[in-house]
């Protein structure tokens, strides 16, 4: 019993060595084809979320994106949106933000894009304080702290 045992778990270990070897090289596309899929998508938390709304500007666009709350059973009790300016960026972001689209205000935000200091001031009870606030690639982009 023990050597077929023996003989079946060699067996199984060269099939997958000799199916590895075969599918390596295609490997490459096949991942490419997959990330390219409709069903993938980047979680929310890592891409900010979708855009909600914009606000154009003269020498740039302001993008709101939805409020990210996600985790990965359930809504987390904390959350963020992002603010993403993109084009011709000031030296200080001055912008007053309605994220939820409700008419009222929820936080205004200036930020020197010099020393990279921002300022906050929540007129809502549900913002909290900023994450992240850094250059980008596009522009410049700010993460808001949220309370569910």
């Amino acid at each position: 019993m023990k050597k077929i045992r023996k003989l079946a778990g060699i067996t199984w270990a060269f099939a997958g060595l000799l199916l590895i070897v075969i599918l390596f090289p295609g490997l490459t596309g096949l991942s490419g084809l997959l990330a390219e899929a409709p069903f993938m998508k980047i979680h929310p938390r890592y891409s900010g979320g979708e855009k909600a709304y914009e606000i154009v500007r003269d020498h740039y666009t302001l993008e709101i994106r939805k409020p990210v709350f996600m985790g990965l059973v359930k809504d987390r009790k904390e959350g963020f949106v992002q603010l993403d300016w993109r084009g011709q960026i000031p030296g200080v972001i001055n912008d007053t933000i309605d994220y939820d689209r409700d008419g009222v205000s929820d936080f205004s935000i200036s930020v020197d894009t010099a020393s990279n200091d921002t300022v906050l001031r929540s007129y809502n009870e549900k913002v909290e304080s900023t994450g992240i606030s850094t250059r980008t690639s596009y522009g410049w982009a700010v993460r808001v702290n949220l309370k569910n």
